[in-house]
């Protein structure tokens, strides 16, 4: 085998290649935020008397949140308004996402819906559902003969 290096011939084909993918992943991001709307992330615990729901909203007052319960379903809906653009002030990228947003879960048992409850704390939403009565797990002790 000669010293020299080989040339393979592949390589520009995979620069481009390269390419092509940060573009598919740079418009994706870009879809994720403007089209599709906002996306609040959230956890949902259990207790054997509630179900706990928190979202991350931050920079939503309140007033802009709404939630509803229908079945077994809880939505929670909700706006960020864009800032006001000042003048004379050019931006060299924004990554912040405005808009609304909309997000439906599936309750993993029945609730009380007049008890539930929602508070917002540093842009956290922590919505608590107490389970009815049928949803509550009975433990039965066991006997020993």
């Amino acid at each position: 085998m000669s010293s020299e290096m080989m040339k393979w011939p592949y390589l520009p084909i995979l620069g481009s290649f390269r390419d092509e993918l940060n573009k598919f992943f740079n418009s994706l991001g870009k879809k994720g935020t403007s089209e599709m709307g906002l996306v609040p992330p959230l956890d949902v615990s259990e207790t054997d008397e509630n179900i706990i729901v928190k979202a991350e909203v931050p920079g939503i007052e309140p007033k802009d949140i709404d939630i509803s319960i229908s079945g077994d379903n809880l939505t929670i809906k909700g706006e960020k308004n864009a800032e006001k653009e000042e003048k004379g002030k050019n931006y060299h990228f924004v990554e912040r996402s405005y808009g609304s947003f909309s997000r439906t879960i599936v309750l993993p048992a029945s609730v009380k819906f007049e008890q539930v409850k929602a508070e917002y704390k540093k842009g956290i939403l922590e919505i608590t559902l107490p389970k009815s009565e049928k949803s509550k797990v009975k433990k039965i002790p066991v006997k020993v003969s």
